[in-house]
């Protein structure tokens, strides 16, 4: 199929596997949502590229309509189709306002004061965005709003989808061996995709992230979280409106830019995870840029809280943990802070992407976030180890945030941010410090005292291993 070319020169083995996934998915859609599909397909015109054909796809199967979302600004795509995949990111509504104004009525009745507008703003994967006018009688002034409303019959075609991906992953399996493709586990994969997307129609869960991401980043100046109205039900959310517009729009000089992008990399990335000491911390786990917004005044709105994923106290330790076993070019505490992220298949695959990694720290790459999440990509694609769903939906929040970040302003500068702000963490917990046990790890920075003193006093014993790693690389070189 045409789809397959798509695919980056670097997996072009895969290309086979991509067509036959996707025709698995699309023959097993009800015979109407296919015909439907398929007829619009023939009515575009012949000279419509692949990549506006394919979107016309994406946008009529809500699960892959958010996987596009996922990818469209993976710079190993072609910028024709990265183009094509951002127009996913927020569609002029097709839904007739006529029959959302319809449920909004069935949902919550006439309510005095509330004039809905007589145009939608938006229509996403799931959903339908309309704005409203309140007018309530306990304040002087209107306030202005949108309901955020499920799209007649998605329930349904998400529940038809997800039991496709669960029949996609044995599929997916069986070719791998027939193309002679590494054995990864695809149905595990799928299926942690699926739990996940099916929390896209909840959006009674989505409205009790809202409320927490608004207590989280109430003392944040720059980050702006839209308030909810009283007007909720699982079916229909109700929220303050937010003036402004994407994020990656055109419109801000370099300073402003690179200011962006501290605040991004800071409100989605560093503040949850340096905070939360002993507790889990949530992260937006969809920051594609529908869903960050630059508001008049300045500041970062972040909308749609669908789908959130927790990192619990042990999993920052271990990402910490691998961090300085790494610049101690600690071989076997690397593997060992990994190895605790998920569930290892192969020791000796992950032995040696570890001294990879490590080789690579030696040669000047930073051992942060960034080199870190390709360092599990290896291991994941090798099939040397199998991640848990929250693991998994985090490193697909920084692949789209990444590709967001350098749509922005080029190269990102997450591992800059984090590495600032966690000092500025170690920094205020100097003082509680003194009255902790030696060993304890109950702070932000996820770091004990004993875990500082232990790398101090290791500094000579790690110029050694800098300097005898150095020397094998450069031996290894000469030998090839």
């Amino acid at each position: 199929m045409w789809i397959a070319q798509f695919v980056p020169e670097a997996y072009a083995a895969y290309r086979p596997l991509l067509s036959e996934g996707l025709h698995f998915f699309m023959e097993r859609l009800s015979p109407p949502r296919l015909a439907h599909i398929l007829a619009e397909q023939l009515q575009l015109p012949r000279a419509v590229s692949p990549a506006r054909r394919l979107v016309t796809v994406l946008r009529h199967c809500p699960t892959l309509h958010k996987l596009g979302q996922v990818v469209a600004r993976d710079r190993r795509l072609s910028p024709e189709l990265r183009e094509s995949l951002q127009g996913l990111e927020s569609l002029s509504p097709t839904t007739p306002l006529g029959v959302i104004t319809a449920i909004i009525d069935q949902e919550w009745g006439k309510v005095s004061g509330l004039e809905v507008a007589s145009e939608a703003l938006a229509e996403a994967s799931v959903a339908v965005v309309v704005p409203f006018v309140w007018r309530d009688p306990q304040r002087s002034a209107a306030r202005q709003g949108v309901f955020k409303v499920l799209r007649p019959g998605v329930e349904e075609q998400m529940h038809e989808e997800l039991a496709i991906w669960s029949a996609l992953g044995p599929f997916l399996e069986e070719r791998c061996a027939v193309h002679g493709l590494p054995a990864l586990d695809y149905r595990h994969t799928l299926d942690s995709v699926r739990r996940l997307l099916a929390n896209e129609i909840r959006l009674d869960q989505e409205q009790v992230h809202l409320a927490r991401a608004a207590a989280f980043y109430a003392d944040s100046r720059r980050v702006l979280i839209p308030p909810l109205l009283p007007f909720c039900t699982p079916r229909m959310t109700a929220m303050e409106r937010v003036e402004g517009w994407k994020v990656t729009d055109p419109g801000l000089n370099s300073i402003e830019r690179r200011q962006l992008v501290e605040t991004l990399i800071e409100a989605l990335i560093a503040k949850p995870f340096w905070s939360n000491p002993q507790s889990d911390a949530y992260f937006h786990a969809d920051p594609h840029a529908g869903n960050l917004f630059l508001t008049s005044d300045g500041r970062l709105a972040i909308l749609d809280w669908a789908l959130v994923t927790p990192l619990s106290k042990a999993q920052r330790v271990a990402v910490v943990q691998t961090v300085m076993s790494a610049l101690a070019q600690d071989e076997a505490g690397v593997a060992q802070a990994i190895a605790s992220l998920g569930h290892p298949a192969d020791p000796v695959v992950l032995r040696d992407a570890v001294a990879a990694g490590l080789r690579q720290v030696r040669q000047g790459t930073f051992p942060g976030m960034e080199w870190l999440m390709a360092l599990l990509d290896r291991l994941g694609i090798a099939g040397a180890m199998r991640f848990p769903e929250e693991l998994t939906l985090f490193r697909k929040a920084m692949l789209t945030l990444s590709g967001v970040i350098h749509d922005i302003s080029g190269p990102s500068p997450i591992d800059a941010v984090l590495i600032q702000t966690g000092l500025q963490q170690c920094l205020r917990e100097l003082a509680i410090r003194q009255l902790a046990p030696f060993d304890s790890r109950a702070f932000g920075s996820h770091i004990s005292n004993a875990d500082g003193v232990a790398f101090l006093t290791g500094l000579p014993m790690i110029f050694f291993r800098y300097w005898l790693g150095a020397w094998q690389d450069a031996l290894e070189v000469k030998r090839l």
